[in-house]
């Protein structure tokens, strides 16, 4: 036995372990063995090769603290972040910056673009080398929410936009593919398996050609950039879109069952702070918009845009830096258990940012703030369990029932008995209008638009104490939802399923259909 596989041992015998016991151990073995102090990393690898061959038992607890940046997959899911070519966007939105060769809106300093960059934008080595770094640092990415960033997607060229998505799917499968379809089949049983794809757009290129073709691709989720409920505003920025094509996207997005998610910039030319709150309270009061999921990115001056012209000329004044943090908690405030609040911020370093808001952990700040005037946020990321499962056997079934884009929403989660911790849930839709010709898969069905536990990332068909993960959440969310359209005469049941879930949705009764999973009721 060499000395890493000693210190294994040595820390997997070690009681009440926790990171600062972690921490010494390690420090006293290396000095009475001279052994050169490893990286988390490096003991996590040899841990597991032991596993693998027999010579340790698995020890739950030890994988914990071996782990980095926990947070990452603590969703249940990997997210990896791809980004497209540089490539002309149809937008010419007064704050949206344009560095040269880079891709619209993103800057050459930003974390998701730089890694693109040493890949020089190829979807393959991005993908690989994302999974690569997660599992280096401990992380399961059987799970994989593949995100594609980059201007207007429906704007590439469709012979691009499928190659590309088609070799992301190859480097989840680690093996080339001959077209889309076949890598898609391959993922269903491979390893990393792609269990949703999130896509961005703008609203005025959803129609139901776009629909169809997002379909093909194995998109689950949409991002489209909404940033404000007021016309006069959109065309002061330059946007070039309107209020009435979100509620055309929004409709057409959630009748075929994708999960829907708003960028929204408070502090827009032209904004106040009172409407700013009033617009935003309105994105949940009226059943047009409705979201699923939120980007809140308080508008910030960079170079290279016509805000910055703007800003210097006096024509433009952000918010003070107090009267945003309060903006913010109060926004956090009026968001329904429902939806979930993705982001706080964009991720542009701060040296890049001339006006706005410069405080990176914005977030973690609001949280702090509202805990100490004895409030929550009741967004779904506020409230997901994570490692907090402790009285998982408490959980309790809630039902919650709203009108959205012409049809029904059901929001049916099991949750801590005062619904302050988040263990799954599930979205149904119930339409009552929808074009079938597109979609014929869709017809006389209910749809589930999303199905998600959370706690620590798990590896298919693995077990494990201190995630809420495959313990049955999700088959009694299914029963339930089926249940439900059973009883407001749906026919059958299709699921938006992610390529790498169907064989989930397989053994629960569903077969492909089109691009969706379907069940006869």
């Amino acid at each position: 036995m060499d000395a890493m596989e000693q210190l294994t041992t040595l820390l997997a015998a070690a009681k009440k372990l926790n990171i600062k016991r972690l921490d010494q151990l390690k420090r006293k073995f290396c000095s009475e063995t001279k052994f050169p102090l490893p990286q988390n990393s490096e003991i996590l690898a040899a841990y597991k090769k032991m596993v693998a061959t027999k010579k340790m038992q698995a020890n739950q607890m030890l994988e914990h603290f071996l782990i980095k940046r926990k947070i990452r997959t603590l969703s249940g899911v990997a997210p990896i972040a791809v980004l497209t070519k540089p490539y002309p966007c149809p937008g010419k939105c007064a704050y949206c910056p344009n560095e040269k060769e880079m891709p619209k809106s993103y800057l050459s300093n930003e974390p998701a673009v730089m890694r693109a960059m040493r890949s020089n934008f190829d979807p393959y080595k991005q993908t690989a080398l994302r999974i690569d770094a997660l599992e280096a640092i401990g992380h399961v990415t059987d799970k994989i929410e593949l995100i594609i960033m980059g201007g207007t997607f429906t704007h590439f060229p469709k012979k691009y936009q499928q190659w590309f998505v088609k070799r992301c799917f190859d480097a989840c499968n680690q093996k080339t593919s001959a077209n889309l379809k076949i890598a898609q089949k391959k993922n269903e049983k491979t390893q990393h398996r792609i269990i949703g794809l999130t896509l961005e757009t703008r609203p005025d290129h959803i129609n139901t050609k776009t629909i169809q073709q997002f379909r093909m691709l194995g998109c689950t989720k949409v991002e489209i950039g909404v940033q404000t409920l007021d016309n006069k505003i959109l065309s002061l920025n330059k946007r070039g879109h309107t209020i009435e094509q979100v509620i055309n996207a929004t409709k057409l997005l959630k009748d075929a069952g994708f999960k829907v998610a708003y960028h929204w910039m408070p502090n827009l030319p032209g904004s106040t702070l009172r409407k700013d709150l009033l617009m935003y309270k309105k994105l949940f009061s009226d059943e047009r918009f409705q979201l699923d999921m939120i980007k809140i990115y308080p508008t910030v001056v960079t170079k290279n845009c016509l805000l910055y012209k703007w800003w210097k000329q006096g024509k433009y004044k952000p918010y003070s830096q107090k009267t945003l943090f309060n903006l913010l908690l109060k926004m956090k405030l009026a968001t329904p258990q429902y939806v979930r609040i993705i982001r706080l911020i964009r991720d542009i370093p701060a040296k890049s940012i001339e006006a706005g808001n410069k405080i990176s952990n914005l977030r973690c700040t609001l949280q702090e703030t509202l805990a100490k005037q004895g409030k929550q946020c009741s967004c779904i990321r506020c409230r997901e369990a994570r490692t907090n499962i402790a009285n998982i056997h408490k959980a309790k079934l809630f039902f919650k029932k709203y009108r959205a884009s012409d049809g029904i929403e059901y929001f049916i989660h099991y949750s801590s008995p005062n619904q302050k911790i988040l263990y799954a849930f599930c979205r149904l839709r119930l339409n009552k209008t929808f074009v079938q010709d597109p979609l014929p898969a869709l017809k006389n069905a209910a749809i589930i638009r999303e199905l998600h536990t959370y706690g620590q990332t798990l590896a298919i068909n693995q077990l494990n104490q201190q995630s809420a993960q495959h313990i049955g959440f999700g088959k009694k969310l299914m029963a339930n939802v089926e249940k439900i359209a059973k009883e407001n005469g749906y026919k059958q049941m299709a699921v938006i399923s992610g390529i790498g879930v169907r064989e989930y949705y397989k053994k629960l009764g569903y077969r492909i259909k089109g691009t969706y999973m379907v069940k006869q009721l």
